[in-house]
């Protein structure tokens, strides 16, 4: 058995292992630690089926991103895991149904392959990987060659939803209730500010 071999089984083993642990695992914090991990594992994969340009944005965008968004935001809600586990028996009829058609489906496709791959025709060779390059160096002569128009339009897109989001978070500091007047804090009268009373004993304070 090669190394590749095992290396294979182990990054697919903790890959299964980790999603079984995403929806068994009772604390949600846990669940998405879970899955961070199967996200290393996959982009281990993608590793020996040598797709580093694929591992790597597995790591960056899901577990730099995605993943450590999701900690964050269930870190900072405040969870109330009896709500959650009554939602759990509540759903979990339509949960069943979900998952037969997803059975359904991953056995239909399973069947489909067996019978015959479709003809979607030859390839035309323009895409082609470039000789004594890696698999991202070809992939990023094609993206700024035939396909730079659709590249550039997609990072516009991201930066109109960046621009859009900072737009609707801004806040304008010129405003009095964006920040504390220091200057007018320290103006204050002394006398004003606090009042020294000595009320009688079973009576309350005039306000």
């Amino acid at each position: 058995m090669t190394l590749q071999v095992v290396a294979f089984y182990l990054f697919a083993s903790i890959v299964i292992a980790s999603a079984v642990m995403v929806i068994l695992a009772r604390n949600p914090v846990h669940s998405v630690l879970w899955l961070i991990l199967a996200f290393f594992n996959a982009a281990g994969l993608m590793v020996l089926l040598h797709a580093e340009f694929i591992a790597m944005l597995v790591v960056i965008v899901y577990v730099g991103a995605v993943a450590v968004l999701f900690l964050f935001v269930v870190m900072m809600l405040d969870i109330d895991f009896a709500s959650l586990r009554a939602g759990f028996v509540k759903n979990f009829p339509l949960g069943i149904a979900v998952a037969l058609v997803l059975l359904a489906e991953l056995v239909l496709g399973i069947g489909a392959y067996r019978a015959g791959a479709l003809n979607l025709g030859a390839a035309e060779g323009t895409a082609a990987p470039i000789p004594m390059t890696s698999n991202i160096e070809s992939l990023g002569a094609v993206l700024y060659s035939e396909y730079l128009f659709l590249f550039e339009a997609a990072g516009i897109v991201l930066l109109v939803a960046m621009i859009g989001a900072i737009v609707l978070t801004h806040r304008d500091l010129r405003s009095p209730r964006a920040h504390q007047d220091i200057g007018k804090q320290v103006r204050r009268n002394p006398d004003e500010a606090t009042i020294m009373t000595q009320p009688a004993v079973g009576k309350g304070v005039d306000l």
